[in-house]
């Protein structure tokens, strides 16, 4: 009598193997989108899903800008009335927010917008930010001109501290 060994096949493992490659790869694509405009890119811009009826809502992004010295200006969303660029610091535990008139992006730096920072904010919201939304965005800069960009909304990782709220 033979005993013949029979493998099991292989490619089931290594098909599903690949899938949830291109599904991880696909995954950080999503999360990680940027733009380019000349020497300056736009890195993940994002904002957080806002409450029924809640008129206000914030941007973020990074710039990383590997030529010239620039500026940010001004941004539009038709998403909103209006978009300011602002700024937000702690005073002992005063919170300190202003609009600013403009954000520079010095030669070689990255400058992070973030929330306890740095960032935008969406003024006269004409329908709330939802989870999974994608909503445009028009960035001017001094020198650099304009770019559109699209904003991912996101709610926010576990591990971070809740933006402010207005």
């Amino acid at each position: 009598m033979r005993v013949q060994y029979v493998a099991k096949p292989r490619h089931r493992t290594v098909r599903s193997l690949i899938a949830a490659v291109a599904f991880a790869a696909a995954s950080l694509t999503a999360a990680a989108h940027a733009f380019k405009l000349g020497s300056i890119e736009i890195v993940h811009p994002s904002a957080r899903p806002t409450a029924p009826g809640q008129s206000v809502g914030a941007g973020y992004f990074t710039l990383v800008n590997k030529g010239a010295a620039d500026r940010l200006v001004s941004a539009t969303t038709p998403a909103a009335s209006m978009v300011e660029l602002h700024s937000m610091s702690m005073d002992g535990n005063v919170m300190k927010m202003r609009q600013i008139d403009a954000i520079d992006v010095p030669a070689g730096q990255t400058v992070e917008l973030k929330s306890g920072g740095l960032h935008l904010m969406l003024m006269g919201l004409k329908a709330p930010l939802k989870d999974g939304d994608r909503v445009p965005l028009t960035l001017k800069f001094e020198k650099a001109g304009s770019i559109k960009v699209i904003v991912n909304v996101e709610k926010a990782e576990a591990t971070k501290v809740d933006e402010h709220k207005h």
